[in-house]
């Protein structure tokens, strides 16, 4: 073979490797998932609105972005093409979803950017309603989850609420949105002694949280802010930085305090242990976590307990309604000027939006979960 023949047959075999590289998925996929998901994306694209197709694509960019700095799947590099139907293939493939049903509920955690999730509702004896709203706004994933579960007992409406700030992944927070209401209503003293039931639920929903994660290498955690409404008691307990506001004759005044590492107790507690509070960036500890206290983290269990701190308050007439919220609300909202931008909006549901939107508008770059409870004193 000549020369010029040798140099255009080695030019052949690597377009063919570039060619490869571009499409290539992990080895660990098997061809008939390959071949399921491309004919699922197929039914997906022809069968939905343009509307859901912008929807995808963004989804898709986000976990290109998310896998492309992994050492492992698929590699995105520059200049490299991926097509829709690769990208789309690795996508079910890492989330193991084996039908259309799955992979839009899989989507709608993850594209809603700038437009918020919302939704509302009211009490059986119209006491009160409720409207919540949650989006992923600039991260690339959406690791926000909150909970609202109404429920009869003894005879009293009793209404549960709370918001679920995951860290290190969504593993955390979605653990604890399925199960912290469920072992609280469970609880043997949830009548009796509202506040032990609260706190015994908080560390048992960490303790079995913990137990799942024994095989895991990576940690994850998740603040929590949770509001208990029983008859005119409510009940606010957190760890964490989500927080409760409650807007008071107009003003705003905080059910709960943020767990920090630099804060003076919180600094003290960790130092008493052993640990470290660290500035990386933000105040951290042993450098790392930049909460104080939290569901799961096992390797910084030691310092960053699940012990939630309780407040409790009547709700009475001048008592108007109550914030809780993810930090990405907090970041850039004070808790009187989130109580001021909703205070004339008599729907729940549009004040949780408001507050998510604005905060979204002011550059948070976190996810945002809000929910708002408002009390009704004529019936």
């Amino acid at each position: 073979m000549g020369e010029k023949e040798t140099a255009m047959a080695q030019k052949r075999r690597q377009g063919r490797r570039r060619g490869e590289c571009k499409t290539s998925i992990h080895p660990s996929i098997p061809r008939s998932a390959h071949a399921h998901a491309h004919s699922l994306s197929l039914s997906l694209l022809t069968s939905s609105t343009t509307k859901l197709h912008t929807q995808m694509t963004v989804a898709l960019a986000h976990r290109a972005q998310e896998f492309g700095q992994c050492s492992w799947g698929v590699r995105y590099r520059e200049k490299t093409s991926v097509s829709f139907f690769t990208a789309f293939i690795v996508l079910l493939s890492i989330t193991s979803v084996s039908s259309s049903t799955g992979t839009m509920s899989f989507l709608d955690h993850n594209i809603h950017g700038s437009t918020p999730i919302s939704g509302g509702g009211f009490s059986e004896n119209l006491k009160f309603d409720y409207g919540y709203s949650s989006l992923r706004g600039k991260r690339a994933s959406m690791e926000d989850f909150h909970d609202i579960k109404l429920s009869i007992v003894n005879d009293q409406v009793v209404g549960l609420f709370g918001v679920f700030d995951g860290h290190g992944g969504s593993r955390a927070a979605e653990y604890v949105k399925k199960n912290l209401f469920e072992n609280l209503l469970k609880h043997h003293k949830f009548v009796s002694d509202t506040k032990v039931a609260i706190a015994e639920s908080y560390q048992q929903t960490d303790q079995d949280y913990l137990r799942t994660e024994s095989s895991q290498n990576r940690d994850a955690g998740s603040t929590a802010s949770t509001a208990v409404l029983v008859g005119d008691r409510l009940l606010v307990a957190n760890v964490g930085d989500s927080r409760a506001v409650i807007c008071r004759g107009g003003e705003a005044f905080a059910l709960s305090s943020d767990h920090k590492p630099n804060r003076a107790d919180e600094r003290q507690r960790i130092e008493d242990a052993g640990g470290v509070v660290m500035w990386a960036g933000t105040w951290r500890v042993g450098g790392v976590l930049a909460v104080s206290r939290a569901f799961g983290d096992r390797l910084l269990k030691r310092y960053v307990v699940a012990e939630p701190e309780i407040q409790e308050d009547v709700i009475q007439k001048g008592v108007d309604f109550l914030i809780l919220a993810s930090d990405g609300l907090w970041d850039v909202v004070t808790n009187q000027e989130a109580v001021s931008m909703v205070k004339s909006i008599e729907n729940a549901e549009e004040a949780a939006n408001k507050l998510t939107e604005e905060a979204y508008r002011r550059g948070s770059a976190d996810n945002i979960t809000c929910v708002i409870v408002r009390f009704n004193h004529d019936h």
